[in-house]
C-alpha cells in the first residue's frame, strides 16, 4: 500500500495516513477483508514514529474502516453502506462548498450555477 507523507501541508502526519487509507478502502482499492501493513512495518516504511501510525489505526478503527485483531494485524472492516453514503455525502457537499466559493470569486449568480448543476443533472 502506498502512503505519500507530505512535510509542507500542514496537516499531521498520522490524519494525512488516515485520510489516504480511508480513501483506499471508499475507493475499493483495498477491499474488505485485506490486511493492512503492520503498524511497525508502515512506520519503518514511512520513517515515521510507530505512536504516528497507531493513532492513525486507532483512529480509522473508531470510525468503523478497520478493524485489528490481536497477534493477527489489522484488517479492513466489512463497509456498511450508510456509512459509505454518508462520506459520499459529506464528500458532494465539501466539493459543492467549493465550486459556490469560486463562483462567487468570479461573480457568477447563485442562478447562474443552479442553471448550470441543473444542465449538468440532465447531461446524465
Amino acid at each position: 500500500m502506498e502512503i505519500y507523507i507530505s512535510n509542507s501541508e500542514g496537516t499531521p502526519i498520522y490524519e494525512q495516513i488516515r485520510r489516504q487509507i480511508k480513501e483506499k478502502i471508499l475507493s475499493g482499492e483495498v477491499n474488505e477483508g485485506e490486511p493492512l501493513p503492520s503498524i511497525r512495518l508502515l512506520a519503518k516504511e514511512l520513517r515515521i514514529s510507530v505512536i504516528t501510525t497507531k493513532r492513525a489505526y486507532e483512529e480509522l478503527e473508531a470510525e468503523g474502516f478497520i478493524c485489528t485483531m490481536p497477534g493477527k494485524g489489522s484488517f479492513v472492516a466489512p463497509q456498511n453502506p450508510e456509512l459509505y453514503r454518508e462520506e459520499t455525502l459529506k464528500k458532494v457537499e465539501e466539493l459543492l462548498g467549493q465550486a459556490l466559493e469560486t463562483a462567487r470569486g468570479g461573480g457568477i449568480k447563485p442562478g447562474e450555477v443552479e442553471e448550470m448543476f441543473k444542465l449538468l443533472l440532465e447531461e446524465e
